[in-house]
């Protein structure tokens, strides 16, 4: 009788455990108009918090992203994703919104978005099938995936205190090389700034010899670089 009593017992913690792991999983579902709820599980925390270094990293850089959960639907994304999706001349004032716009910016390109996953979607002008590159590996938690937007037009810029405190460049050197980031020819500059050639070419020679570059396309490609941190 005692072999059977602790059976039973067995038995009811066995369905205690599967009922308790079931709401577990209901409880950490992802809603589209909350941000995930974080988990107790400490590998949830640490993938959530290489998402969240991902997408903020992203972010700086002035590139666009999307999170998607396991049924593709977007549950996180940024300013900079809507502003692309929209320059395609689609509608991004909703997660529906932005997925059918992703769908559409992908439609002739063989993609898919695969749980754990980061995509680029690289875009090259309006119009164009974007081309997408697919990173593997476990990024995102809960199965979700990101999906980064790349637009070859949006030009990304260095945080200015960060190019000061690197390279000990002066307020008016810090402006020049955020304007030639941007793709401004140094005449241009000086025209629009109302200062000498000479002014921005002694400024210009300052900013090779401080960042240790020879040319405007080694400095840009630097300064490109750079936009990734904070």
């Amino acid at each position: 009788m005692a072999l059977i009593e602790r059976h039973a017992d067995a038995v009811a913690g066995s369905r205690y455990v599967v009922l308790k792991n079931a709401y577990a999983r209901q409880s950490r579902t992802i809603h589209p108009t909350r941000t995930p709820d974080r988990s107790d599980d400490p590998a949830d925390g640490s993938q959530r918090r290489t998402l969240e270094s991902i997408t903020g990293m992203l972010e700086r850089i002035g590139c666009g992203y999307l999170v998607l959960n396991g049924e593709k639907k977007v549950i996180e994304w940024n300013a900079a994703a809507r502003a692309t999706i929209e320059r395609q001349g689609e509608a991004a004032d909703t997660a529906n919104a932005l997925a059918a716009g992703l769908k559409r910016l992908v439609a002739n390109v063989p993609v898919h978005f695969l749980p754990g996953s980061l995509s680029w979607v690289v875009i090259k002008s309006l119009g164009d099938r974007p081309v997408v590159i697919n990173e593997m590996g476990v990024v995102a938690p809960q199965g979700t995936c990101i999906v980064a937007l790349l637009d070859r037009e949006n030009r990304s810029a260095a945080n200015p205190d960060t190019l000061q405190r690197m390279f000990g460049l002066t307020g008016a050197e810090t402006h020049l090389a955020l304007r030639l980031a941007q793709g401004d020819a140094p005449l241009d500059i000086a025209r629009s700034w109302r200062l000498s050639r000479t002014t921005i070419r002694s400024q210009l020679a300052s900013l090779f010899a401080k960042t240790e570059t020879k040319r405007q396309a080694e400095l840009v490609a630097l300064l490109g670089r750079i936009s990734v941190l904070p």
